[in-house]
């Protein structure tokens, strides 16, 4: 396996012990009964509910899966890229220093890896995923039956996509914009870095190599060697 540039020292350069400043003026949640609303919809969309359901994971879902699974593939989705578009004002990021976190947004492909998840209580299932994902009002990353192709031939699969629609949106940005925020972002969730390095070390473990990614990664311990934070609590 190849060599990343990024390293757990490169983490612990910009790791900063930050207080969780809580929700931002305005802000909403999503409530039991949102929740449960989304997990009917999504249920009742099911492109094939007699087949085994399956969840497509291409970024922190790998590493920090959540949820039980019965057997896992690989496997790629077209019309959709994972982009670090998702703007942090919280959890790896704070208002003053906004962090990035990953999202499928639309164009190009993606691959990732597909969860066979048991059929025994899907609402169950979706339920605790749902909350994972996404808390505030609107959804920032919304669920969605896509398609995804594996050495088996194509399989519906849930999945979550950004909204476009979300405040949150951070459009695209090239990779030495995005580079220069996860070199510095902290939340009380941890860094941008880490985010980084536990998605591509986790994909290469896969034998998922994302070029972008790959090269993110180089530019942002590059950043970080040439411009090494001084610890300390905020």
């Amino acid at each position: 396996m190849r060599k990343l540039t990024l390293t757990a020292d490169h983490v612990a350069r910009v790791h900063k012990v930050v207080q969780d400043q809580g929700l931002t003026a305005g802000a909403e949640l999503h409530t039991d009964a949102d929740y449960d609303r989304w997990v009917e919809q999504m249920i009742r969309a099911h492109p094939a509910p007699k087949a085994p359901t399956r969840l497509f994971a291409y970024g922190s879902l790998i590493w920090k899966p959540e949820i039980e699974h019965i057997g896992e593939q690989l496997g790629a989705t077209r019309g959709w890229h994972r982009a670090f578009c998702f703007r942090m004002t919280r959890f790896r990021g704070t208002p003053e220093q906004p962090g990035l976190m990953m999202a499928l947004d639309r164009g190009g492909q993606c691959r990732g890896v597909l969860y066979d998840l048991p059929e025994d209580n899907l609402e169950r299932q979706f339920g605790k995923l749902f909350r994972r994902e996404f808390t505030y009002k609107p959804a920032n990353s919304m669920p969605r039956w896509i398609t995804v192709e594996t050495a088996s031939g194509a399989t519906p699969a849930l999945t979550f996509v950004m909204n476009r629609a979300s405040p949150l949106y951070a459009g695209r940005q090239s990779l030495e914009a995005v580079a220069d925020v996860l070199a510095r972002a902290c939340g009380h969730w941890g860094t941008g870095a880490e985010y980084l390095l536990n998605t591509v070390s986790h994909l290469e473990a896969k034998g998922i190599r994302d070029r972008n990614l790959w090269r993110l990664q180089r530019l942002v311990a590059e950043l970080i060697e040439r411009n090494p934070a001084e610890r300390n609590v905020l």
